[in-house]
């Protein structure tokens, strides 16, 4: 992992990308920072499964530069985020409208979708993940 552009601390994964579906998991959550996402955008299986997800209609949350792999995974058309500023012109690009809020949630598409800025911004962005998660979970059919 990645803290910023500095290597940050190493944990072990419990699956790899390739090997998780959809339906195995209720949601997602995206990491920020600058080297993570720009990681992750280039992984075929991890842009498929979260396509997928999307897709199946799970709730996901992002932040900071997060949104590149959703733009990679050509999730952004019509929908409203917002994201580290630099990151706006890629949202705008790929024909998502870009908002600066310390959170947005947009449920124009297939899934409902909190977006966030920056580090500054995760007490609300965490408490508006949580909630949206845990609604969407309870109005999930069963």
């Amino acid at each position: 992992m990645m803290n910023h552009l500095d290597k940050g601390s190493s944990t072990s994964a419990d699956r790899e990308t390739g090997s998780v579906r959809a339906d195995e998991f209720d949601a997602v959550v995206l990491p920020g920072g600058v080297a993570n996402p720009d990681q992750l955008r280039t992984d075929p299986a991890a842009v498929h499964f979260v396509r997928s997800l999307f897709e199946a209609g799970k709730p996901a949350a992002v932040i900071c530069h997060g949104p590149w792999t959703l733009v990679e995974a050509g999730l952004v058309e019509g929908r409203t985020l917002t994201s580290w500023p630099s990151v706006q012109t890629d949202i705008r690009n790929a024909g998502g409208s870009w908002a600066d809020e310390e959170v947005v949630v947009c449920a124009d598409g297939p899934n409902v979708l909190v977006t966030s800025r920056k580090p500054d911004d995760l007490p609300v962005f965490c408490s508006t993940l949580v909630d949206v998660f845990a609604e969407e979970r309870s109005s999930a059919p069963a």
